[in-house]
Formats: C-alpha cells, structure tokens, sequence
C-alpha cells in the first residue's frame, strides 16, 4: 500500500489500519470504507410511454439520466480525501425480482435499448439499480481507482399495464 501524509506520498509498506491510524497515515481500506457509507444518488427511472401505464406486449422504454460522476469530500485522519463515484452500470428491474445489468443507461423511444414487454395486465414496480465505480485522492493528488463499487438501488415506480383491444366503429355520416 502507498503510505501518504498531508498528500505527499512517503512510502509503501503492509500495515493494518490501527498501525496506519497510529503513523496518520491513510490506507485503501480506510477509504473503501468511506465509499461504502457515502450516500450516492439514486438513479430517477423514467419509463415511456408516460404516465406510468403501458400495455400489454407493447415495448415500454426505461432510461434514467444519471451518467455524470458525483463527488464528495470527506476527512480521514485530518486530511481532505476527494471520493468520485461514476455510475458504470445499471440493473433495470422490469418487477420487483430479476434484472438485467448492462452499461447503458437507456434512452427514450424510439432509439432507446432498454425495453420491455410485459405478458400481463394488472401492476409492475420497475426500477433501476446504480453501480458505482470509484476512485479518490488525497489533498488534490493523483486519483487512485476504489477496487470494488457500490450498488445504490432505485425507488420503484407503480406501473399500471393494461389490456388493448382494437375495436371496428362504424364511419359517421358527413
């Protein structure tokens, strides 16, 4: 591990975090841990056709927006450590059980590749699930990828799906 006090990095060496804590020196699993207890932003879910209904074996779209890297700074040990969680991939939950993970956020119709047809009328929760990659550094050093991420899950939506039927009307008279 890279060993750094007031962001000058000094040394590398295998320490646990009380020996670290003890040099004031701090370790990946100090920030690790930091990552993991940010709160990041969940993703907003939007769903077409709007409304939050759709119908029966027609394609609904799901995309959310967030795509840009949050930042927060945090203090360990008295020093300024700069956290980024960039979102770089995504769960869309079609229900409230499985998913799909994939790296695109989505799009709205008629170019975008989350879609899903649902078999069934009555209700669906979708929602979208956010995974965080991350990477920190030190009093404005050089950034250090966080080796493991961070799952944000969404809110789920009340989604109505209904049944269409297609019905003949006699033309009207002019």
């Amino acid at each position: 591990m890279d060993l750094y006090r007031d962001g000058i990095r000094y040394g590398e060496t295998c320490l646990s975090d009380t020996q670290a804590d003890n040099l004031g020196a701090i370790t990946p699993g100090m920030v690790l841990r930091q990552f993991k207890s940010i709160s990041w932003p969940p993703s907003p879910l939007t769903i077409q056709p709007p409304g939050l209904k759709t119908a029966v074996n027609l394609p609904t779209y799901f995309y959310t927006d967030n795509t840009r890297p949050s930042t927060q700074t945090v203090r360990i040990l008295g020093q300024a450590v700069e956290i980024e969680a960039t979102p770089t991939s995504y769960v869309y939950r079609f229900d409230s059980a499985d998913g799909i993970q994939t790296q695109s956020p989505g799009g709205p119709y008629p170019r975008g590749n989350i879609t899903h047809n649902y078999l069934y009328k009555g209700t669906a929760n979708p929602s979208v699930d956010t995974v965080y990659s991350g990477r920190y550094r030190i009093n404005n050093g050089r950034w250090t990828d966080i080796p493991e991420t961070v799952i944000v899950p969404g809110t789920p939506l009340a989604l109505t799906i209904v049944e269409v039927r297609p019905t003949l009307v006699a033309p009207t008279a002019p």
